[in-house]
């Protein structure tokens, strides 16, 4: 199998690239949106890249980071869930938010990504709770047990609420990190607050 592909970018498609190594021999290589955007025609670049063998085709996908090759090797030990699922999940979420949306076990979030139903959703949730624990950065492994498990009611109600108002469960985790004392305050201004960083993160 092939691990990785050191050459130049010799052309750009719509979701994939051929990544020509030193030899002479063209690599056709399947990445995220995200990755392809970065790529310049003629530069050298180095890609991790997973082998997907088929009976028909050996196919290959690509990746830039470390983070982003980990999910979709993760993302492949999910039942009914392939390399071009995988592939799609990634060109529309971050790892980190990903990761962060199963530990908050946010369906809401995973039922936004392509091709992801509410069954698919929440068999990700079911299969990947125990795993993700060992991929996820400070932000999510804080994040879970110090708010979604928390005893204080009157974060749960800011939660619910700004649920209700059509956020997701992962898009409201990391503001309520942001507010200082958050689980000493009142639900109301809580819910203020959090609207207020969230209103502000648009802008920026």
């Amino acid at each position: 199998m092939i691990g990785s592909i050191k050459g130049t970018v010799a052309y750009l498609g719509q979701d994939y690239c051929i990544v020509e190594t030193p030899g002479g021999v063209g690599y056709r290589v399947f990445m995220p949106s995200s990755h392809l955007a970065q790529l310049v025609l003629n530069k050298e670049i180095r890609v991790q890249t997973h082998t997907a063998v088929r009976e028909d085709a050996i196919l290959l996908y690509g990746f830039l980071n470390q983070s982003y090759y980990d999910l979709f090797e993760l993302l492949l030990n999910v039942s009914g869930v392939g390399p071009k699922l995988a592939l799609g999940i990634l060109s529309a979420i971050k790892p980190d938010d990903f990761y962060l949306a199963v530990q908050s076990q946010d369906v809401k979030m995973l039922v936004k990504l392509p091709g992801i139903g509410k069954k698919t959703a929440e068999r990700m949730l079911l299969e990947l709770k125990d795993k993700v624990g060992t991929f996820t950065d400070n932000r999510g492994a804080e994040l879970a047990p110090s708010i979604s498990n928390a005893g204080n009611n009157d974060v749960a109600e800011a939660i619910e609420a700004l649920e209700a108002l059509g956020y997701a469960r992962s898009e409201i985790l990391p503001v309520l990190k942001q507010i200082p004392d958050c689980s000493s305050l009142s639900s109301d201004v809580i819910l203020k607050q959090a609207l207020k960083l969230m209103a502000q993160s648009k802008f920026k």
